[in-house]
């Protein structure tokens, strides 16, 4: 089984969602929420001020921890062919300076306000769906159900 811990960043301005396209190299293209994996010996609370500059060209602040969500993703239907279990910490933030721009040779593109009332009719990854969750409910433990996954919405 493979792991990764990853920090994403929930950013809700006037009702719009700040999403990114990820892009896998063999897959379609899914809506997502900017953040990514830890670095070794990286604090995940950098980490996901650091994937929104990478990801968005936005200088970003940490406005409060939302939660923790961890999901194993069966064999069958993960990239790499292995079970792969993936641990997000969700940190609401906001934008502090720049302008949207693409990850430069980066695995994003396209970072885009959404309309949350738009989101449910993007195929998207589960981890927008927590996010929104999470920052909608703020649920005392941090954690919510999880998400099914299907139809628009993917692992």
């Amino acid at each position: 089984m493979s792991f990764r811990l990853a920090a994403y960043a929930v950013c809700i301005e006037n009702d719009h969602l700040l999403l990114v396209h990820h892009v896998p190299a063999d897959d379609e293209p899914v809506w997502t929420l900017p953040g990514g994996g830890v670095q070794h010996a990286e604090d995940p609370f950098d980490a996901v001020t650091r994937e929104v500059s990478e990801e968005t060209g936005c200088d970003a602040t940490v406005e409060s921890l939302l939660g923790v969500d961890s999901r194993v993703i069966p064999a069958a239907v993960a990239r790499a062919g292995t079970t792969h279990q993936n641990v997000g910490v969700f940190y609401q933030v906001r934008l502090l300076s720049g302008r949207l721009r693409a990850e430069p040779n980066g695995d994003t593109e396209d970072p885009s306000w959404v309309p949350v009332p738009r989101v449910a009719r993007l195929r998207r990854s589960s981890l927008v769906d927590v996010g929104l969750t999470l920052a909608q409910t703020r649920p005392i433990t941090g954690h919510v159900a999880t998400v099914p996954v299907g139809g628009l919405i993917q692992h």
